[in-house]
């Protein structure tokens, strides 16, 4: 094998491309970057010998299956609902296919194709999903094989803002998609606690929300992901009676999300009439009835159960909400009209850095005793271009690309990395990269 696929250009692929090429000048082989933005496919590649940058508007299926037909290997960074068009493709032209994002039901029913044909298919080989699945399972395994019996596993995992250039209320800035961001938590929140399932739907994820202590770093808050129970199987834990997985932000986000929440700022289903003519100001009035206040911000407070200069209503006031500027933005929903507004306020200014936090706490019972391990990782960047969430999601794709290339991956299939044969030799190639968990171990019982 010697030709390598990678489509979309954009944030996470950074780090991924410049580990591929790295190992295509040492190892001989070539690697082609597609994204509909071809300058920036070039400019990613940038000189190197064996890499080139190419235009691919993925909805043309002809030009799209022409790439991963010269390809051994393709990853793809596109959107996750296109994975399973490409998927399609590497089925028929037998190519191996990977990607960092969650793997749904209608890729995993290819699975039997792609074994038939000896295909590689791996799925969630990213930060969160994969870092997290790789990191969880190595411990799980090996206190299992000590004889420990595990009774709670938590996992959370945070896209943030290093403190050396956290300089807004909210603590946050993008370093991922926006749009994923404005959107997030919608459905709801599935996990086990004591052995009883936990449901938290939408409208309440973000106030049911708990403190979490990271080693090293002091207290954040947690609001829980999706669907926790999907792992329970998956990481072998069937009969644990406690198991959650949640989505990290600093003390008083979650607060102040709700209120936005609570607004009716995240809904992404119908557009605001003339919303290119009209204010914020006016925006946030239309969201009010008959409360008593004075002014808007006024009005917004009592709809929130808030203070007028509460922290969350600075939070909201600091966004522009309550400004009288034109939207400037045609036929946009609410959650349209927000991402736009958090596009401005929370960008990434060019010597920001941004910070992942991940950590995993096990609850397990050995010799008759109750120990807690705790396993931190805490990862910053170096700038607004070079950053810990491109690093996190492109590395383990680019090692993974590498074994694959090398024939070290023997599972066929449709799979997300919870074997040894690819944890392992990933998770330990991370640590050239300061990617390393710190662990505390401690009895409670």
């Amino acid at each position: 094998m010697n030709n390598i696929l990678i489509i979309g250009a954009g944030r996470s692929s950074s780090a991924l491309i410049s580990y591929t090429l790295n190992k295509a000048k040492e190892l001989g082989w070539f690697v082609t970057v597609a994204d509909a933005n071809p300058d920036l496919a070039v400019k990613k590649v940038g000189d190197h010998p064996n890499g080139r940058g190419t235009w691919l508007d993925v909805m043309k299926v002809n030009d799209r299956r022409e790439l991963i037909e010269r390809a051994d290997v393709v990853v793809s960074l596109l959107p996750a609902h296109l994975h399973l068009e490409v998927a399609h493709d590497c089925i028929k032209l037998k190519k191996h296919l990977i990607t960092a994002s969650y793997v749904s039901k209608e890729l995993y029913r290819l699975g039997d194709a792609a074994r038939d044909r000896e295909l590689i298919f791996m799925g969630e080989m990213g930060l969160d999903p994969g870092i997290d699945h790789m990191s969880a399972m190595q411990k799980i395994n090996n206190i299992k094989a000590e004889g420990g019996e595990l009774t709670a596993f938590r996992s959370y995992t945070g896209g943030l803002i290093a403190p050396e250039s956290d300089n807004n209320p909210w603590h946050y800035k993008f370093t991922w998609n926006p749009r994923n961001v404005v959107l997030a938590g919608q459905g709801t929140a599935q996990y086990l606690e004591n052995g009883k399932f936990k449901y938290i739907p939408y409208h309440r994820l973000f106030k049911e929300h708990r403190p979490v202590q990271i080693q090293g770093m002091g207290e954040y808050e947690a609001y829980a992901n999706r669907d926790s129970l999907l792992y329970k199987d998956v990481y072998g834990l069937s009969n644990i009676p406690n198991i959650l997985r949640g989505t990290l932000r600093h003390k008083g986000f979650c607060d102040a999300w709700n209120a936005l929440l609570d607004i009716g700022l995240t809904n992404a289903s119908y557009p605001i009439m003339d919303s290119e003519k009209i204010t914020y100001h006016e925006f946030m009035e239309a969201f009010t009835s008959n409360q008593a206040g004075t002014s808007v911000k006024e009005k917004i407070a009592i709809l929130l159960g808030e203070r007028p200069n509460s922290p969350v209503m600075k939070k909201l006031e600091w966004l522009g909400l309550f400004r009288k500027k034109r939207i400037n933005l045609p036929n946009a929903t609410p959650a349209l009209i927000l991402e736009h507004l958090l596009l401005e306020k929370w960008a990434l200014k060019e010597e920001d850095k941004d910070m992942i936090i991940m950590q995993h706490e096990f609850e397990y019972k050995l010799n008759k005793e109750k120990k807690l391990l705790t396993s931190t990782l805490v990862l910053k960047g170096r700038d607004s271009l070079d950053t810990a969430m491109a690093r996190l999601v492109g590395l383990p794709l680019g090692i993974f690309v590498r074994l694959v290339m090398q024939g070290k991956i023997t599972s066929t299939g449709v799979n997300i990395p919870v074997m040894e044969e690819v944890y392992e030799p990933v998770l330990e190639e991370l640590k050239e990269y300061d990617v390393e968990f710190v662990e505390k171990e401690e009895v409670i019982g």
